[in-house]
């Protein structure tokens, strides 16, 4: 799996349009973030996913989350939110619960590396926003993610 989930940084430069500094949107970048309407996020999507039925991280995964993590740390960025997302199988109340538990999963892992539990929200969006098509095997499992997303001031 390729680099894979967390994010946040730290730095003492000037400051850009949205409150960043120059540094950290480089760090951002070379992450694999993108700006978004909310802010820079970063889709999990083939970096961690989980099985079906499942809100347990991958034991591959953690690393490369706590490795994020401690690369955003690095420079100032420790506000996130974290969107748990699910394939279309299932309830919509279920998966509502299912991708919330994902969430909280990697949560869990970006909390335990050091960023504040104040800082992180958590959202269950359950398969209402699939980045693939679900009418394959491999469409399902691209949207079985949790995106982090940057909190910027």
């Amino acid at each position: 799996m390729a680099i894979a989930a967390s994010a946040l940084l730290l730095a003492a430069c000037q400051s850009v349009p949205g409150g960043l500094t120059p540094a950290q949107i480089a760090v951002l970048k070379e992450e694999g973030f993108t700006q978004t309407d909310e802010g820079w996020e970063f889709g999990i999507s083939d970096k961690v996913l989980f099985d079906s039925d499942q809100a347990a991280v991958k034991p591959e995964s953690v690393a490369n989350i706590k490795r994020l993590t401690g690369r955003l740390l690095g420079v100032g960025l420790d506000r996130m939110q974290l969107n748990g997302h699910t394939d279309n199988r299932g309830s919509d109340a279920y998966n509502r619960q299912l991708s919330l538990r994902r969430a909280q999963a990697v949560a869990d892992i970006v909390v335990a590396a050091g960023v504040p539990a104040a800082n992180v929200q958590v959202h269950g969006l359950g398969a209402a926003h699939p980045v693939a098509d679900n009418g394959s095997a491999a469409g399902r499992a691209e949207n079985r993610r949790v995106a982090v997303v940057i909190v910027t001031p």
